[in-house]
């Protein structure tokens, strides 16, 4: 099965973050992870790239709830910057909510693909992969 290039995960949860780190790993995911504990920081690192032609992540798992810069705010900045390469990047939101206006929400995002409640598992992650590498 084919892995995405780069992966990037956005979340301040550590325990999360070391666990789909493994579960990427072992179900080979991608070649390279990226983690940003907030929006903010995901924001400056994506522009950073892009200026010297890195190309943004192929996929992003994104919770909602975070520090300094939440998923929504990340969302609003991501898609109206004109260097995002959102053409080729594919979000996910990921997220303990289970409030349906966050459904309703992420239907105003075109780069958002889907929304997936914590914990993720191996299974989540190998259908993504077949879903979005063919």
């Amino acid at each position: 099965m084919k892995k995405f290039k780069n992966a990037c995960i956005i979340d301040d949860d550590h325990i999360f973050i070391y666990g789909i780190k493994r579960l990427m790993i072992e179900v080979n995911f991608c070649e390279e992870i990226l983690v940003y504990n907030n929006g903010e920081d995901a924001i400056k690192a994506f522009t950073i790239n892009k200026q010297s032609g890195r190309p943004v992540p192929s996929i992003i798992f994104l919770d909602l709830n975070m520090p300094i810069m939440n998923g929504w705010d990340f969302l609003d900045a991501f898609c109206k910057s004109n260097e995002s390469g959102l053409d080729n990047t594919i979000v996910y939101i990921i997220s303990s909510s289970v409030d349906p206006r966050d459904l309703v929400r992420i239907k105003d995002y075109a780069v958002v693909k889907n929304y997936i409640l914590k914990p993720i598992t191996a299974n989540d992650l190998e259908a993504i992969q077949k879903e979005e590498v063919a």
